[in-house]
Parts: C-alpha cells; sequence; structure tokens
C-alpha cells in the first residue's frame, strides 16, 4: 500500500463536514476517483443559462455561457513531451472534482463550527470529523496515484487559496499538522506546496481553465 496516497486526501479532507460522511450512501452516486477519465470529453458539462430582464418596459431575453479560453497550441519536441501533457490533462480531470469537493468540505464545516456554543463542543465535533474521515477517505485516496495525489495537494490550494497543511491547522491545530506533514514528508511529498497559475503551475492552470469552462 502507498502510504502517502492516504495521507494527501486524509490530510485536505480532515477539515470535512458531516455532509461527506454519508455521502456515499447516496443511491446513484459515483465518487471522482470512481469515474472513468474521457479525453474525448467534459469533464464539467458547459454552462448554458437562460433568463430575462426588463429593459425599458420590454421582456428581453438572454443566454450565459462558460467562459471560452483560447490559447495558443502546446508545441511538443518530441513524443515524450506530449505523452507528459496528456498525462496532465488526464490527471487534472481526474482530480479537479475531488478538489472541489474539498472545498465544498471545508466551507461547509466553518459554517458548521460557527453554530457551536463554545471551545468543548467544536473540539468533540473535529474529533468526530477525523474519525469519519479516515474511515470514508483512506480507501477513496488508495485510489489515486503518487501523482494524482501531489498535483490534488497543489489543487486544493487553488480551490481554497490555503494549503492542505494550513487546512489541517486551521481545524485541528499546530500538532496534527505537523504529525500530517511529516508523514507526507517521509513519502517524498509536502502538504505545504503552494499553487503559483503564473508560474511553475502556468500549464496546469490552462488546463483547469479549460476543464471547468467545459472545453477539456
Amino acid at each position: 500500500m502507498t502510504a502517502v496516497r492516504i495521507a494527501f486526501l486524509m490530510a485536505l479532507a480532515l477539515a470535512g463536514s458531516i455532509r461527506a460522511f454519508g455521502q456515499n450512501d447516496r443511491p446513484g452516486r459515483v465518487n471522482p476517483e470512481d469515474q472513468v477519465v474521457d479525453m474525448d470529453n467534459p469533464t464539467f458539462e458547459p454552462m448554458v443559462k437562460m433568463g430575462k430582464v426588463l429593459f425599458g418596459g420590454d421582456s428581453i431575453q438572454y443566454v450565459e455561457l462558460n467562459n471560452v479560453y483560447v490559447y495558443p497550441p502546446v508545441q511538443f519536441s518530441n513524443a515524450a513531451q506530449r505523452a507528459a501533457y496528456n498525462r496532465l490533462v488526464y490527471n487534472v480531470k481526474k482530480v479537479l472534482p475531488i478538489a472541489k469537493e474539498v472545498r465544498s468540505i471545508i466551507l461547509e464545516t466553518y459554517e458548521y463550527l460557527e453554530t457551536l456554543p463554545n471551545k468543548r463542543a467544536k473540539d468533540a465535533h473535529m474529533a468526530y470529523v477525523e474519525k469519519s474521515i479516515r474511515k470514508e477517505y483512506t480507501p477513496r485516496m488508495k485510489k489515486l496515484t503518487y501523482q494524482q495525489g501531489k498535483l490534488l495537494i497543489k489543487l486544493v490550494y487553488r480551490e481554497c487559496n490555503n494549503s492542505a497543511f494550513g487546512a489541517i491547522q486551521a481545524f485541528l491545530g499546530p500538532v496534527k499538522a505537523g504529525v500530517y506533514q511529516a508523514f507526507a514528508w517521509i513519502y517524498g511529498a509536502s502538504l505545504k506546496k503552494s499553487y503559483d497559475p503564473e508560474g511553475v503551475d502556468r500549464l496546469t492552470e490552462r488546463i483547469v481553465l479549460q476543464v471547468e469552462s467545459g472545453q477539456l
């Protein structure tokens, strides 16, 4: 078993909410890591929203679409570069839905914690969260490859504007964050990884935007 696969989203999803605990029980639900990646069709359905507005006493229909991103073609020097690009597209299409799931989970957790009356109640809830997340996400994360796990850490940073380490620290404290960071470090990863869409992650950001818009 590649323990780092567990560590990656275990660490991310430790900030999870009660919504995540029973989500696999919903009939017909297929988790993102179990879905077959279709390289020939969009991962997210392109948005087409129709509506009406009043203008000068008249009702005018409008259509709202996703952004469309136009880039120059990617230039490949050899077959290996092309294969690497295709692997990156595949991995983004695989793990971006999980990163968005984590973002939703973290937001819902924060909102739920705000309803609890005191620190004791919040600590008790987070202890329950940690146990439940371990149970659900450990087998799910075994299905990701090493590279997909590392990419997931970066995309969670993109979605949440915070690192996996920062999310754990915010919800479970610096000691737990340090433990999970040390565990990931043993296997050559870091939960402190950031995301640089203008620099080293420029190509990844290009792919992410096209996947989000339904172009890939």
